[in-house]
């Protein structure tokens, strides 16, 4: 009667494996083995295998195949582009709050100036402030620095060869207005920019590129045109009689914007009233101009 093998004889029987030469049937080489060893190396093969592809899926091939991964930068992606959302908010805010500040300023009213700090109180605390209730004494130290430059007639002045001559040293700005100066840059008499007569109904042209950030009536200096320029420079041209751009409006050097006009209770006939702004501070602008 034959005897039936157990796995364990059958896992450990040798076997071998001989490689003959075709030609002449000389032994080449013997590989003994047997079934035990084969297993273990199919194992140790697959378990290297599977090894490599978790490596793979869960690093370099990961953005193909693991949608968990595609989620994870899509996440990434969002909370990036939201602080950058809520940085450009914040900037814009504040460029805002500078506009509307300078509009105040240059139309002779400084009663609602705001500063940033009392823009972050209103919105944490859920109000305004009427104009009656802002005064000297609930000022913001910072909003006292901002009045003191526009109301301060030894501090407003910087020499030309000061930090602005350096910094505008770069722009060419052109001529407004082909006239005859009839009043100079006098900040000490709160005359923050140069008077030039003119023909009647004569075009006001803009000095450089810039985009139209002021454009309105008030009523000390009639209708009233602002231009933002790179470097931190703003042009103002005063008492028009016609606005021809509005506001965000992008102009270039040298373009047509308004006419000139007589409008305004600070006008003493037809002329230009022409200032110049940079970071903040009013400049001569026979400096920079040639009239």
């Amino acid at each position: 009667m034959k005897n039936k093998k157990t796995l364990s004889s059958w896992l450990t029987t040798g076997y071998l494996l001989i490689i003959r030469s075709e030609e002449n049937f000389a032994e080449k080489s013997t590989i003994r083995f047997n079934y035990a060893r084969l297993l273990l190396l199919a194992f140790v093969v697959v378990s290297v295998f599977f090894a490599i592809c978790f490596y793979l899926a869960t690093t370099i091939l990961a953005k193909w195949y693991d949608p968990r991964h595609q989620q994870m930068e899509t996440n990434r992606k969002l909370v990036s582009l939201s602080l950058k959302v809520d940085s450009m908010l914040v900037e814009m805010d504040n460029k805002d709050l500078y506009i509307d500040n300078l509009k105040l300023v240059l139309s002779g009213d400084t009663s609602m100036l705001e500063t940033e700090s009392d823009l972050r109180a209103s919105e944490q605390q859920e109000r305004v402030l009427s104009a009656s209730e802002i005064n000297s004494e609930r000022l913001a130290p910072i909003d006292s620095i901002f009045r003191q430059r526009f109301e301060s007639a030894d501090s407003e002045i910087l020499p030309v060869s000061s930090s602005i001559g350096s910094d505008l040293q770069d722009i060419y700005l052109f001529q407004p207005i082909s006239g005859i100066i009839s009043d100079k840059f006098n900040p000490k008499n709160n005359h923050y920019g140069t008077d030039v007569v003119a023909k009647k109904d004569e075009p006001v042209k803009c000095v450089a590129d810039g985009t139209v950030i002021l454009a309105d009536w008030t009523q000390n200096d009639g209708y009233v045109i602002g231009i933002q320029h790179r470097s931190n420079l703003i042009s103002v041209y005063k008492h028009n009689s016609e606005l021809l751009k509005n506001v965000g409006s992008f102009v270039s050097a040298g373009e047509i914007i308004s006419i000139i006009g007589n409008t305004g209770e600070l006008t003493t006939g037809p002329h230009l009233h022409f200032e110049l702004w940079h970071n903040g501070m009013p400049v001569d602008p026979e400096e920079f101009v040639a009239f």
